[in-house]
């Protein structure tokens, strides 16, 4: 960053940081977020919030799977390790209705609270409080290589089926030369290939629950998706997809050995930036596929900046949140490094940005998110909100169990039957030790 732009940009984001409010300069605060791109990003634009307001910053960057560990640990039992954690739509409604984080009613006019997109506002809410703000917001999507698809003589549709993503998938795998039909999540844990697996479901017809909270794994819908997850990746992904979570898979993509990845609509950036991908020029983007059933599998996510009840430091924590999800820091980001690497799905301003609305997948993310209903997620009717978690305490454990099974599958060591039966047993022990059943 050139000095004059820095000067730029601190001025800019001056006007979110009160005057009256710079705190002392051994003040500091500790972060935990994930090790995804737009989150590193973030880290290297700090020390300008620290020139303007004193407060320095440490930050603690994991694997996704290891935050969530590490942040539930640290705020079920108070543990004060952290001023703010990353967290995202399942944590925030249940922490902000147990009083485990501090609600953000001191953000600012200026930061205008309105402009954050309805789906992301509700879903970060617990009744009508917002606890955490977004830092991005995500649905899921196809990304696909256009060059690969041309040369097999295809064409994605804008809305595939799955059928189509086989097809697909079958044309471009070439092992030999080590490029890969399709690149899914395979990973163990519930925000990692339990979600893939989980959006997978939904647009198959199946459901965790009934509306008596009884599991569903034992009906055929369930059966069916899972059969055709492991049969699409057996053919045609990858070696080892059974431990692929997103930053595997978006690795390989960029490294041009995958023909087509369905994941969060954030990585459209980093596949399509020519300093990481070596495919940059040749990607394509989908809806993400469904069954013929109304049910698409995308999902609704929002990695999100909250502040833990336990910390001492909740008006610095408030301050660098203001700083970090505001519309000035979207700015600062578009200037240095292009409108195409800005965090995306937070802001409604965003996407009337004539700059943002030229960027190739500006408008897919906007109607992916868009298309995406927390409360009316699955074909049948559910007693539950969420698309690809279940929004009550329960469901981390439980889903990071089922997730598992599904890996054993994955990696050969279990059938899909025996793996269903399983999440079948453990789910419907859990749900009436816990008093659903």
């Amino acid at each position: 960053m050139s000095c004059m732009t820095a000067l730029r940009a601190s001025a800019a984001l001056a006007l979110c940081v009160s005057a009256g409010a710079a705190m002392a300069q051994d003040t500091t605060i500790t972060i935990a977020t994930v090790n995804n791109g737009d989150m590193i990003r973030m880290q290297g634009y700090t020390d300008l919030f620290t020139e303007q307001t004193g407060i320095n910053v440490e930050w603690v960057t994991l694997e996704e799977n290891v935050l969530r560990q590490r942040v539930t640990t640290d705020i079920t039992t108070n543990g004060g390790q952290f001023d703010i954690m990353t967290i995202g739509m399942y944590e925030t409604p249940i922490w902000g209705a147990n009083g485990w984080l501090v609600p953000l009613d001191g953000l600012s006019e200026a930061y205008d609270v309105d402009d954050i997109l309805p789906a992301m506002r509700g879903g970060l809410s617990h009744d009508g409080t917002l606890y955490a703000a977004p830092f991005y917001g995500e649905s899921s999507m196809v990304m696909y290589r256009t060059d690969l698809m041309e040369a097999a003589g295809l064409e994605m549709p804008t809305a595939p089926t799955w059928d189509d993503i086989r097809a697909a998938a079958a044309a471009m795998n070439d092992p030999a030369n080590e490029v890969y039909g399709v690149c899914l999540r395979g990973k163990p844990g519930w925000g990692e290939g339990g979600a893939f697996i989980t959006v997978t479901a939904n647009s198959f017809g199946a459901r965790w629950f009934d509306e008596e909270w009884n599991a569903q794994f034992d009906q055929p819908e369930w059966e069916e998706a899972l059969t055709f997850f492991v049969d699409l990746m057996n053919n045609y992904g990858p070696p080892g997809y059974a431990t692929n979570g997103f930053n595997e898979n978006l690795s390989l993509f960029q490294q041009g050995r995958c023909g087509m990845w369905i994941d969060a609509t954030v990585a459209a950036s980093f596949v399509t930036n020519p300093n990481d991908s070596t495919v940059a020029d040749s990607v394509g983007f989908a809806l993400a596929p469904d069954n013929g059933l109304g049910k698409r599998s995308n999902w609704l996510w929002a990695w999100a900046l909250a502040i833990p009840a336990g910390t001492q430091q909740a008006d610095a924590a408030l301050q660098f949140i203001e700083w970090a999800t505001s519309r000035e820091y979207i700015e600062l980001v578009a200037e240095n490094e292009g409108w195409a690497n800005v965090p995306p799905g937070a802001r409604t301003s965003l996407y009337e940005t004539p700059e943002y609305q030229a960027v190739p997948f500006a408008q897919m993310t906007l109607d992916s998110i868009l298309a995406a209903d927390p409360t009316n997620p699955t074909v049948d009717p559910v007693p539950y909100v969420g698309i690809q978690f279940v929004a009550i305490p329960e469901f981390a454990g439980i889903a990071t169990e089922v997730s598992q099974e599904f890996a054993e599958v994955y990696a050969g060591q279990q059938t899909v039957q025996e793996a269903l039966a399983n999440a079948q047993a453990l789910t419907n022990d859990a749900m009436e030790a816990a008093g659903y059943r």
